[in-house]
């Protein structure tokens, strides 16, 4: 839990980057994720040494060498518990032209924290904003993860209220409840294809740790857990590295946060080993058929990327495997071919389960376009029978361009921390959506479809005949019956009330005279 001293000195970094010239905010995060790297590779090597120190035995792994780097500086001052003591001058010198080519080197030698280093630099080249940085940095408490943690997604939370990089961040709260939806097992697989910051993922290792504690105590699952439970593409190096270390920092080790352009490079080296997609991708784009990975073309013929990525979830889930994606309504009611076809595949070839509709403003100030989340899962044989939809009318934020919270912290989210009462299930749906859903095979199913959540049977999704997935085509509108006076004593009133007022203007005349 973050306090407002930390978030005061982070904001006090943010400022200095500003006052410093670095403007873009996804420049501030990366130059700041290179700190912490650097910051992080001390504090390993001094807990390799406190082993070695205390056990009496060499040390296992050392990641800072003994001797001098190629250019003849001390090993010893790459580390930030050495160079944060230097003089700004010296401190830029070393940083610049020792720690980021040590930092480059870490990535050619495959380490896993270095794999996304390769062509780090340092962005500014101001010795007084470095040390004024490093200061603040190393004023910070992160001893523990989830200080740690949250300060990270506290900074990320910066990169969404920029503008045009908004579009790189789901709603922590939207991701909560899909989270909380697929409820992950600790020997899941799971996979973001369109991973960006790694919220998805990060939020799937925090739900692990609450609800399977013990799954770190047992070391072939601590080892799955660090090391293949967790995958995440994206084809921009800056996203990469922010992603690694959000995972990082959020405890998980070595997850495997690659680069790879989703739709365009074949998937056949990991198609089908996948338990668990959770992904919000991006959507209203087009590719060339030469571009697309033609593994996807043979599923759904289409340049449409939403269309492409449902075709990609489909192609790296097991059988078995399930997905809880954000989709742009446009899928579930589209006209193409290419629309149907992919929504007669989800129902007809596999199961799909949920269809959950997002207000229109959840992705405000950068896109006013209205989403749902669609839960299904790869069978193969099909094994659709009734799909369960829900109407989110509110998810505990304005749906204005300012997102204000309309309640307190402790009761936002799908499972907020106190209870809602009545009134305010109005200003957030969220925890009424997670507990519907793990109702839908019994008590849903009676639901009337006037309700906020009903359930349809596939055969009537089939009978449409273009399979459309939209809310409205199947939720009934109740007409309350209202009773109207005749006419002819509506005219009677009226003539009752226009004469009343004609003896009043007669009445005032007469006063006036």
């Amino acid at each position: 839990m973050l306090t407002g001293d930390i978030r005061n000195q982070v904001d006090r970094i943010w400022d200095a980057f500003w006052s410093g010239g670095v403007s873009n905010p996804l420049s501030v995060i990366e130059q700041i994720t290179f700190l912490l790297f650097i910051k992080r590779l001390d504090d390993l090597h001094t807990l390799e040494e406190n082993k070695s120190r205390a056990l009496a035995i060499p040390m296992e792994r050392r990641i800072f060498p003994a001797g001098q780097d190629p250019k003849g500086c001390l090993f010893d001052d790459l580390r930030w518990s050495r160079f944060k003591h230097f003089e700004p001058r010296e401190m830029m010198a070393v940083v610049d032209e020792h720690v980021f080519p040590f930092l480059r080197g870490l990535g050619v030698e495959g380490s896993s924290y270095g794999r996304h280093m390769r062509d780090a630099r340092l962005g500014f080249s101001s010795p007084g904003l470095l040390a004024k940085v490093v200061e603040m940095l190393d004023a910070v408490p992160m001893d523990d993860r989830d200080t740690k943690g949250d300060l990270y997604e506290y900074m990320l939370g910066k990169i969404a209220s920029a503008g045009q990089n908004g579009q790189f961040r789901t709603p922590r709260h939207a991701i909560g409840l899909m989270v909380e939806m697929m409820a992950p097992q600790p020997q899941d697989r799971i996979c973001d294809p369109a991973a960006g910051t790694c919220g998805f993922l990060v939020a799937a290792g925090e739900y692990l740790r609450e609800h399977h504690p013990a799954l770190l105590r047992d070391p072939k699952l601590r080892r799955h857990f660090h090391q293949d439970l967790f995958h995440g593409y994206d084809f921009d190096p800056t996203m990469l590295r922010i992603g690694a270390m959000n995972m990082i920092l959020h405890g998980v080790e070595d997850a495997d946060v690659t680069y790879r352009d989703s739709l365009a490079q074949e998937n056949m080296q990991d198609a089908g080993t996948y338990s668990l997609v959770l992904a919000n991708p991006p959507f209203a784009g087009s590719l060339d058929y030469e571009s697309t990975a033609k593994d996807l073309q043979k599923i759904v013929k289409t340049k449409k990327t939403e269309l492409l990525f449902l075709a990609l979830f489909l192609r790296l889930l097991k059988t078995g495997g399930r997905a809880c994606v954000i989709v742009p309504d446009g899928v579930l009611f589209g006209s193409s071919k290419a629309h149907q076809a992919l929504r007669r595949m989800l129902v007809e070839d596999h199961k799909l389960d949920a269809v959950v509709k997002l207000p229109a403003g959840v992705f405000r100030p950068y896109a006013g376009v209205s989403t749902a989340i669609l839960c299904f899962t790869k069978t193969g044989v099909g094994g659709t029978d009734q799909v369960w939809f829900y109407d989110v009318q509110a998810d505990g934020y304005s749906l204005d361009d300012k997102r204000n919270p309309l309640l307190p912290p402790e009761k936002l989210g799908p499972t907020p921390r106190e209870p809602l009462v009545e009134d305010e299930h109005a200003r957030n749906n969220l925890p009424d959506v997670l507990r519907r859903w793990r109702e839908r095979d019994g008590a849903e199913r009676e639901r009337p479809r006037t309700a906020q959540s009903f359930c349809v049977p596939m055969a009537e999704i089939a009978a449409s005949g273009t399979y459309d997935l939209s809310l409205n085509r199947y939720r009934e509108v109740e007409h309350v019956h209202v009773e109207h006076d005749a006419p002819a004593d509506i005219i009677g009133e009226l003539r009752l009330i226009e004469a009343e007022i004609s003896l009043g203007l007669t009445r005032l005349e007469e006063m006036l005279r």
